[in-house]
């Protein structure tokens, strides 16, 4: 099959390709011990991850002592964000057998990053761990005035690809990727493992797995190959 007429894989990437919980919580905490509060701990905020970093600010802040003034967020959010970038893989890493599947899939499939986490942290990221060689396009927020659910950035990475070929199928963990997929006419591999605040049994997936190496599998049955 020529690649251009393979199925087209398209992944979230913080709770699906990488746990990115460590460093992003270390980021926070170094802003929190800063501010003369208390640290969190994984379980407070992991179902934050994904959402922003305004919002887990506003969501640690509250959780311990207090809300911070509107007015501070802005230089809170830079100082943040600079941290995060400066240790962007110290305790990153891939989920279990996720370098094992890509590599398996490479040539076979063609394979696409879709995330709500800023280009500018999702470029690096995937290049100190050396997964961005997987990649034949990688979309973060930032590249357009709009991120996922919206179908249309979606559109742009298979685009970006090749075009949709044999099938494209989206692999996330969230709300936000079950609706992106939706909105794309897409079937949808849902990761049990991430970071989803809702029981991910519950999210509407057209498949369930807490195992990586079952996504090619999964997909192939999913798009009818």
């Amino acid at each position: 099959m020529p690649l251009n007429a393979s199925p087209a894989f398209i992944f979230d990437l913080d709770g699906t390709l990488v746990d990115t919980a460590p460093d992003l919580l270390g980021a926070l905490n170094a802003i929190l011990v800063r501010e003369g509060r208390r640290p969190v701990n994984h379980a407070d905020l992991r179902h934050l991850v994904g959402h922003g970093s305004r919002t887990m600010l506003v969501e640690a802040f509250a959780m311990t002592g207090g809300p911070v003034a509107e007015a501070r967020l802005p230089g809170l959010i830079d100082e943040y964000i600079a941290h995060y970038r400066e240790n962007i893989a110290v305790g990153s890493e891939p989920f279990p057998r996720v370098v094992e599947t890509l590599t398996g899939l490479s040539g076979a499939a063609r394979m696409g990053v879709l995330t709500n986490k800023p280009q500018e942290l999702t470029d690096p990221l995937l290049a100190t761990l050396d997964l961005a060689k997987y990649f034949a396009a990688i979309h973060g927020a930032g590249r357009y005035s709009y991120n996922k659910p919206d179908a249309r950035v979606f559109h742009h990475v298979v685009e970006e690809m090749g075009g949709a070929g044999a099938g494209a199928v989206m692999i996330g963990d969230s709300a936000t990727d079950v609706a992106t997929a939706r909105a794309a006419g897409v079937p949808v591999i849902v990761m049990s493992y991430g970071y989803t605040p809702e029981p991910a049994l519950l999210l509407g997936g057209d498949a369930l797995t807490d195992d990586f190496a079952e996504i090619p599998t999964l997909a192939r049955r999913l798009l009818r190959l």
